[in-house]
């Protein structure tokens, strides 16, 4: 971060967390320790509530969002406002219907929160968290126009679509991961192929070699719409 803040000056860092307690979830302790290192909203996923202890964080915090379209009496919020750049930015969680699950459709979501907020935000960027890539770039399109970005997560691979679309709203149907490349998926390779192999049940482990960071960055107009997005793939520097 300290690097990547450097070059590239950021106003407003955003991270999805649902992977960093150790692999899986999000705990009090490794939001901190993100938002230590400069992160300024955290977002999650289908592995929300895999930390019960998390919950009570989640009532109480509004920088650690969850998908807005999660059921509404479930623990924490769908999105954040925060001021970066001076802009007020609303950042929104959403996640897909197609092999996950969601209690509401993130289109019809995302058009009710944009509605809600339309007086208190100039500009939204949203997480939407999917497992397929044609339901993602569905939504790019669906938003373009009315949001900055629509920035795919979910899946760990990085894909090769970034661009701004036509009406201004800049998207990729998925960031990628920070973690180690000599995996699968941030999972020790080994053990996820035995998995496959054997069809059998295998204790996975988070890998630690040959990490990368997978991210975007967007710069916002004044209409807060996008001018460009430019990915970022760098190895991470050993400690």
């Amino acid at each position: 971060m300290p690097d990547l803040r450097e070059r590239y000056a950021p106003d407003l860092c955003v991270v999805n967390g649902e992977n960093s307690a150790g692999g899986l979830g999000i705990t009090e302790r490794t939001a901190r320790e993100l938002f230590d290192i400069g992160f300024h909203v955290i977002t999650l996923g289908n592995h929300a509530y895999r930390r019960r202890e998390a919950y009570e964080y989640l009532d109480s915090t509004d920088r650690v969002i969850r998908p807005a379209n999660f059921m509404a009496g479930n623990p924490g919020r769908g999105y954040a406002l925060v001021e970066a750049g001076g802009m007020r930015v609303a950042v929104i969680n959403l996640i897909g219907m197609v092999q996950l699950q969601a209690a509401r459709s993130p289109f019809a979501e995302a058009d009710a929160l944009l509605n809600r907020l339309a007086d208190d935000a100039d500009a939204f960027v949203v997480d939407f968290h999917a497992e397929v890539t044609s339901e993602k770039v569905a939504m790019g399109w669906h938003l373009d126009g009315r949001a900055a970005a629509v920035l795919g997560t979910h899946t760990h691979v990085p894909t090769a679509d970034a661009r701004v679309l036509p009406k201004g709203t800049a998207f990729i149907s998925d960031v990628g991961m920070t973690g180690s490349r000599a995996s699968v998926l941030g999972v020790r390779w080994e053990q996820a192929l035995e998995g496959f192999r054997t069809q059998m049940p295998q204790r996975f482990e988070t890998a630690e070699e040959d990490v990368w960071v997978n991210a975007v960055v967007v710069d916002v107009n004044e209409r807060g719409l996008a001018d460009s997005i430019e990915q970022v793939l760098v190895p991470a520097p050993e400690a």
